[in-house]
């Protein structure tokens, strides 16, 4: 298996991890639920991003580009929240609308963002650094 080819299974893998957790704390019922459901699953929507994007850029130029550029979309688009114009409006009806680009502001999201973005600049390192130990060798 090539550098390239294993790194990709290991991003594959790593979304799907993100995704099951993401989707288990947006449905997340029990207790602190207001937090897992909103703060928590906006973590791993920006680690799920960073992946998502390492997937076609894989140098290590994008390890830090990535994580910037997510935060800074994401960042946009809670703004985005505030403005209500008919076609955001269906859009958000929708549930994968209200997924991708939410439905209420809150000042709150930034600070998780930041985490998620951090945890997924972490997470771009480990699988560039796991790949380069590994055919190294």
């Amino acid at each position: 298996m090539t550098l390239n080819q294993n790194k990709q299974i290991k991003i594959i893998f790593s979304l799907i991890v993100v995704i099951s957790m993401g989707f288990f704390f947006k449905f997340y019922d029990g207790f602190g639920r207001q937090w897992f459901n909103n703060n928590g699953a906006a973590v791993f929507y920006e680690v799920f991003w960073c992946l998502f994007a390492f997937l076609f850029v894989k140098s290590r130029k994008a390890i830090i580009q990535i994580p910037l550029g997510v935060f800074i979309i994401t960042c946009i688009l809670e703004f985005l929240q505030l403005w209500h114009p008919p076609e955001l409006q269906q859009i958000r009806a929708t549930l994968v609308g209200r997924l991708l680009i939410g439905s209420t502001f809150s000042w709150l999201d930034f600070p998780h963002y930041a985490i998620g973005c951090i945890l997924g600049w972490l997470w771009l390192r480990r699988l560039d650094k796991s790949n380069a130990k590994k055919y190294q060798s």
